[in-house]
């Protein structure tokens, strides 16, 4: 089977700054992939690669069996939620989603949309303008875009940032239900508890490198202070700074 993500020797460089230095890693068809660094390592820049939005200076990758440098032939097959959120203040709710939908060419899109309000609680205010909606608000709905088309592939960056408890638990169940139907989630986060939950592999991102991949529990048992968990692999990788 074709993995759903291969990169070999993916790397990014801005003048003299190299952001992301030659990565190699195959997600399979299916798998969560967390993705962990500090700020500044490199993840968002691998993300933009991967979803077509950067070109890479170097290396190969390939996201559901595509070229990333084949724009068309990648957007087919994935799903994209950036860091901020991308909406229009002058739409509603449901406005942005039936964008989506359009752009996407969603079939029976009005159900989707239904079932989409209600499993994010946005239900009632799907008609209100998204100018008008809280940080986590916008969030929701943007994930709920990010998934209307039921893409093969879907990126996640800090996909429960700004969201209450409650509605972290529903984006992280809505992870485990995509999974579960064979969609491969790539999940950039720095909350460890959300990869420790969901993820099937991990990768940590130090200075454009990939230094860490594998099982959670296989990297834990890394853990040079033998703590056993994600953070202490974060600490060891990354020199004990303890910033995610």
């Amino acid at each position: 089977m074709v993995p759903a993500i291969e990169t070999r020797g993916l790397s990014k460089q801005y003048g003299r700054t190299v952001a992301v230095d030659g990565i190699d890693l195959t997600v399979d068809t299916g798998d969560v992939f967390g993705f962990l660094g500090p700020n500044g390592a490199g993840k968002t820049t691998t993300m933009r690669m991967l979803t077509t939005l950067t070109k890479p200076s170097s290396g190969e990758a390939t996201v559901a069996g595509e070229d990333v440098r084949d724009r068309p032939a990648v957007v087919e097959h994935i799903g994209y939620l950036p860091e901020e959120p991308p909406l229009f203040d002058e739409f509603t709710g449901r406005e942005m989603l039936e964008y989506y939908a359009g752009l996407r060419d969603v079939s029976e899109a009005d159900a989707r949309i239904a079932d989409l309000l209600e499993r994010f609680d946005l239900a009632d205010a799907a008609d209100r303008r998204t100018d008008g909606y809280s940080k986590g608000m916008k969030q929701k709905t943007a994930i709920a875009a990010a998934i209307l088309h039921e893409p093969e592939v879907l990126f996640l960056d800090e996909p429960t940032s700004g969201l209450d408890p409650r509605a972290a638990r529903t984006v992280r169940e809505t992870i485990a239900d995509l999974a579960a139907a064979d969609t491969t989630v790539f999940l950039s986060t720095h909350i460890l508890p959300v990869v420790e939950e969901l993820a099937d592999t991990v990768g940590v991102l130090y200075e454009g490198s990939l230094v860490a991949a594998g099982a959670p529990e296989s990297l834990a048992e890394r853990a040079a202070s033998g703590g056993g968990t994600l953070e202490d692999v974060f600490l060891e990788v990354t020199g004990g700074t303890g910033e995610r």
